[in-house]
């Protein structure tokens, strides 16, 4: 698939979203694409660690749109949900390299990467009341307890942007850097030269407390999220969406 680039040097597996002229928006092929290459490195003992990164000006604009007005993804297997689960799942270190836009779900996928490298001028955002619809991927859950009730809150129902720093102060991030695909490179080879084992068991320790709570609030967000989106005003405001970005 052109829209991801994949590499494997050293054990390193690296998934680049690779569509730049729509800032890596993510489509339903290309969720398919990462759930197989993920979940087929979970189980080779060659790779090691897994980088996540974005080609171009931006990590990702989030779910391409148009994508899930043409082709909703309501069934209970389907590739985006094939994909949470991927990654929620894996079983080895996930390191991502962040730059420029990262929304939606290019901010909710970091809450489930053990090395996140952003660039100074990364602004996260996770507009889904914005949309009609509801956080997704453990969000509601993992982010509150990242930043408390009161600043989830103002993210969540105002859709309110923030930056690196913010990133930073609360843990999302592990750090900034303006080379962040050179750092996180230089992480996912230290960590490929790791002993998988005690990797393995120790990211597993790490996730031990929460993982399974995760796992419930994130079929309950799917639940409601497929409601969400044949709503009316997902509908009126996706459609709103699209008549501002066609206007810019």
């Amino acid at each position: 698939m052109n829209e991801i680039r994949t590499s494997i040097v050293d054990g390193v597996l690296t998934l680049t979203l690779n569509r730049p002229e729509k800032q890596n928006a993510i489509t339903r092929a290309m969720y398919q694409f990462l759930a197989n290459q993920i979940n087929a490195a979970a189980g080779d003992f060659a790779i090691r660690t897994l980088v996540i990164g974005g080609e171009g000006k931006h990590f990702t604009a989030g779910n391409d749109i148009g994508d899930f007005l043409n082709d909703p993804p309501l069934e209970e297997n389907s590739p985006v949900m094939q994909f949470l689960s991927a990654v929620h799942n894996f079983p080895k270190p996930i390191v991502a390299s962040v730059h420029g836009n990262a929304v939606g779900i290019g901010t909710t996928l970091l809450l489930h990467c053990d090395l996140v490298v952003a660039s100074s001028e990364t602004k996260f955002s996770m507009p889904f009341v914005t949309l009609g619809l509801v956080p997704e991927f453990g969000s509601s859950y993992l982010f509150p307890k990242l930043v408390g009730h009161q600043r989830a809150s103002k993210v969540f129902l105002l859709g309110e942007p923030f930056n690196a720093e913010f990133a930073l102060e609360v843990g999302l991030i592990a750090e900034i850097n303006d080379k962040p695909n050179e750092l996180a490179a230089k992480y996912a080879a230290a960590l490929a030269e790791q002993p998988p084992g005690a990797v393995i068991q120790t990211k597993a320790l790490l996730k031990s407390g929460h993982h399974d709570a995760v796992t419930a609030v994130m079929r309950a967000e799917g639940e409601l999220f497929k409601l969400a989106l044949q709503s009316d005003e997902a509908q009126t405001a996706f459609m709103k969406f699209l008549a501002n970005k066609s206007k810019s």
